[in-house]
């Protein structure tokens, strides 16, 4: 990854982002877990948050910020759900660091108790003893 310049979210025409700013910009995500998931982007390619510089971070933040607001006007989701994946092994994919903000309805899951805790199931809802 080191050096690489080239990431799928670089093809996606301006035109087609929700929000921008000088360091970072968001999108639809084009497989999208609930209506109105998006992604927040570095414009940079940077593997993930810990190779992001303090500003790339702070931009990427400020965007989830209006992301969530245009979700809410939008969409009008119940809740949301933030977070972004650091390696392989936490699921991601696309090597560009990309933080997804997922409206969360009442009635997506059975039980959304728990919320980003669901990546391992038996380890989600703590509060059935």
């Amino acid at each position: 990854m080191p050096g690489t310049t080239s990431s799928p979210f670089l093809e996606i025409p301006s035109d087609r982002w929700l929000a921008s700013n000088e360091l970072a910009f968001a999108i639809y995500d084009k497989f999208p877990v609930t209506p109105g998931h998006a992604l927040v982007i570095t414009r940079r390619v940077v593997a993930d948050w810990e190779a992001a510089t303090p500003d790339e971070r702070r931009a990427v933040m400020s965007l989830v910020d209006d992301v969530m607001g245009i979700l809410r006007r939008e969409h009008s989701p119940d809740g949301i759900n933030v977070g972004f994946n650091v390696g392989s092994a936490a699921g991601q994919t696309v090597p560009h660091l990309h933080v997804h903000v997922i409206p969360r309805y009442w009635g997506d899951v059975d039980d959304p108790v728990g919320g980003v805790r669901h990546v391992i199931p038996s380890k989600a809802n703590y509060l059935k003893g």
